[in-house]
């Protein structure tokens, strides 16, 4: 084995890992949070929803006043992240797209979801694939309760806002 077989990959790995913790750092201290990352999602976990670590509420343009998200972990191979995500009732989420595919499953509230041209309906137990670069918007009724939602992405995070 030649020594250029065996150091590639190990610069890779590194490479990765490390771009990987810049990419995170980054995208936390531009949300204001500083909360502890859990590990892998190939790592054991237990989590429950009662018990997540919600970050600050937000208050940036064109996301919901008071939207609050609570990290569980990041893919170490794409560097997308995994967490909860808690629409307060009557906000509503601008329409945007995303660089790589998005994995949604609706935990509690109601949502309307616009997903490219045809509009949702989503309750308790509703699944979405949102694939990459497709424009959506999301509108948690006012009057019900707030809106939580399960996300994973394929890469890291992005919002590319339609009308900015």
């Amino acid at each position: 084995m030649k020594p250029t077989q065996v150091v590639r990959p190990m610069v890779r790995r590194l490479f990765r890992s490390s771009l990987l913790a810049v990419v995170l750092t980054v995208a936390l201290a531009s949300e204001g949070r500083s909360q502890e990352l859990a590990g892998s999602p190939d790592e054991a976990l237990v989590t429950h929803l009662e018990d997540a670590n919600w970050g600050p509420p937000g208050t940036r343009e064109g996301f919901p006043k008071g939207v609050q998200s609570a990290q569980l972990g990041v893919d170490p191979d794409s560097g997308g992240p995994i967490y909860y995500a808690r629409f307060p009732a009557g906000s509503h989420f601008d329409l945007h797209w995303h660089t790589y595919t998005e994995y949604v499953a609706v935990l509690s509230g109601e949502v309307t979801l616009v997903l490219g041209e045809e509009t949702h309906a989503l309750s308790p137990g509703s699944y979405i694939v949102i694939p990459a670069r497709m424009n959506h918007s999301w509108d948690v009724p006012a009057g019900g309760d707030d809106s939580v939602i399960l996300v994973r992405r394929r890469g890291p995070a992005d919002f590319n806002f339609v009308d900015r």
